[in-house]
């Protein structure tokens, strides 16, 4: 995936935004929480499922992501380690995680229902 197919796929999702953070970092956010982030120097990561996170890190994808493996959150070094719509996938369930973890009331704010 390209950065600019990366970028889409997120501002595509309800109630996405970016922002700048951390010197050039790109950060996806939904209601203020994030949900996926990429650098200019390559790749990106994003909060997954439990399942998810695991078949990630034990298959080789991905890798657990610095300061937010806990949270689990995955890093891929490069956009490409999978497939165009298996990222957009992950993307999409990444911003439903953390959408679901908003309140009501923020939900009913970016239109989520």
């Amino acid at each position: 995936m390209t950065p600019q197919a990366f970028d889409a796929a997120c501002r595509a999702l309800p109630g996405a935004t970016m922002d700048v953070q951390w010197g050039d970092d790109h950060v996806y956010k939904v209601g203020g929480r994030m949900f996926a982030v990429t650098s200019p120097r390559g790749g990106c990561s994003f909060k997954c499922s439990d399942i998810a996170f695991e078949a990630l890190t034990e298959n080789g994808v991905g890798r657990p992501a610095p300061y937010l493996a806990r949270a689990k959150w995955v890093r891929l070094d490069a956009l490409d380690a999978m497939s165009d719509d298996d990222l957009a996938a992950h993307l999409a369930a990444s911003h439903a995680l953390v959408a679901t973890r908003l309140t009501r009331a923020q939900r009913r704010e970016i239109g989520l229902g």
